[in-house]
């Protein structure tokens, strides 16, 4: 696997995340993202023993895109900081199932994880755990032939499989995303994270970085 650096410096380095490649090892054992940006800069910058890498934030493993992660310790505190205080920006690019009654919208739930299934679902505000996600859509184009519409995302909290669930529960599913009752039967999942924006964490700077797909899922951008 070669890894794509999009931007690189003493404190970070964003990378386009492969799909279906864990960001961090799993009890699958197979390579991961920080395994594959630990080997890129001991390699680059001949760096003997263990090489620092903070995990700042993540991706489902089906989910290709832009992430940033941390090379020193400063770096990932603060980017960690800009995570926990929303100022840390994401917008994802998907399609979904079928045709949406609003071109524009907003969707706040409360979410509810299942650790044993590893699998989250939309429950009352008042069940014991549950947190609020929120996130805005607006969608860029619809396919009437495939009944299929790719929506821009941007994400107001960051839950577990928040898009997922959050865009299943209004009955547009995913496409590709079985767990949670797309109809397309490839089990790829049509989910691409395509902006991240944040202040650089040594400096007093804005970053913004896109990465754009070819193809998401299965499908190339219609």
């Amino acid at each position: 696997m070669k890894l794509k650096v999009i931007y690189e410096d003493n404190h970070i380095i964003v990378v386009e995340k492969i799909p279906n490649v864990p960001t961090q090892e799993d009890s699958t054992g197979d390579v991961s993202m920080m395994t594959l940006i630990k080997e890129y800069i001991k390699e680059k910058y001949n760096k003997p023993g263990n090489v620092y890498l903070g995990l700042v934030h993540r991706l489902d493993r089906p989910v290709g895109g832009v992430m940033v992660f941390a090379k020193t310790s400063k770096a990932a505190s603060r980017l960690g900081n800009q995570v926990r205080e929303k100022t840390f920006k994401k917008e994802y690019l998907t399609i979904v199932d079928g045709k949406l009654e609003k071109e524009k919208g907003t969707l706040e739930n409360y979410l509810y994880k299942d650790k044993k299934t590893n699998t989250s679902y939309v429950v009352s505000k008042d069940k014991k755990d549950a947190k609020l996600a929120k996130l805005d859509y607006e969608v860029i184009k619809y396919d009437k032939k495939n009944d299929l519409s790719l929506l821009k995302i941007n994400l107001h909290t960051g839950r577990h499989h928040q898009i997922r669930v959050q865009l299943s529960n209004i009955g547009h599913s995913i496409y590709g995303d079985q767990r949670y009752g797309s109809k397309g039967k490839n089990k790829q999942i049509a989910l691409w994270a395509y902006k991240i924006s944040f202040k650089h964490p040594t400096k007093d700077e804005k970053m913004e970085f896109v990465c754009e797909p070819k193809k998401i899922g299965i499908w190339k951008i219609i």
